[in-house]
């Protein structure tokens, strides 16, 4: 086996994954300190001024309802580090483009245009798809695991991408897991790879492999060939054993 992909540490998966909650929640305590309405810095479809939020929009949570930014704070902090922690190389590059790309599909689709798009749950979507897909087509077991622990925690999302609840982001939502499946397949070959056997890799440079059962029966015909000559030159001793006889009296009594 060879070209075993090395992964990051939690270490700096967990430091980095911290910058962007901190943020999340010095926003939020921010919009209780100044009048400014926080809200205006999230994603207005298809205005000018609405394009901000491709920046900000999931820095900023509902301030009066601390379940919102709660609800986003653990799963945001455990699919950024998973996506530090394994793919490293890219981890920036990822995170900051579909993070953009999530809010542009969301300005551009969006419907509701008078209505002002917030929340970090556009970003978690996109990095659940990413996580998810990238996991399964680079057929890789330790991707895969990660994979089927995200779809264990967080397979109820799916149903987030449908119009169900009138004050939950479905676009942002959808907007995201399209952007993830598209980075997904767009970086198939970025990051890290299944290791490759010995076997593919000569398979790739156009040698065939060892035909193994012929080595082996080509082996067992030499053995019984040797055995059977062995046979036929080897010399047979017979011994032929006589008693010792006890010896008697010269002079036998009659």
């Amino acid at each position: 086996m060879r070209n075993i992909p090395t992964f990051g540490s939690w270490h700096s998966s967990f430091a980095n994954a911290s910058i962007f909650l901190v943020g999340m929640w010095l926003f939020f305590w921010a919009q209780h300190l100044f009048a400014f309405d926080f809200y205006k810095l999230g994603v207005l479809p298809r205005t000018f001024s609405g394009l901000i939020g491709l920046i900000f929009m999931p820095f900023i949570h509902s301030k009066n309802e601390i379940e919102h930014i709660v609800n986003n704070s653990l799963p945001a902090f455990l699919l950024i580090s998973s996506l530090f922690y394994y793919y490293r190389e890219i981890a920036w590059k990822v995170l900051l483009l579909g993070w953009i790309f999530t809010g542009a599909f969301l300005w551009v689709f969006a419907e509701d245009f008078g209505r002002y798009h917030i929340g970090m749950s556009g970003v978690i979507y996109f990095l659940a798809s990413f996580l998810f897909t990238s996991g399964v087509i680079r057929r890789y077991l330790p991707l895969q695991a990660l994979s089927l622990f995200i779809v264990f925690l967080y397979g109820s999302m799916v149903w987030g991408i449908f119009p169900i609840q009138e004050k939950v982001s479905w676009e942002g939502h959808f907007s995201g897991m399209l952007v993830g499946l598209i980075m997904a397949f767009f970086h198939r070959q970025k990051g890290p790879q299944r290791p490759k056997y010995q076997y593919e890799i000569d398979k790739e440079m156009g040698i065939e492999p060892p035909d193994l059962e012929g080595l082996y029966n080509e082996r067992l015909r030499e053995l019984e060939e040797a055995q059977r000559k062995s046979q036929e030159n080897s010399v047979e001793v017979v011994y032929h054993y006589k008693a010792n006889e006890t010896p008697n009296d010269k002079n036998p009594r009659s």
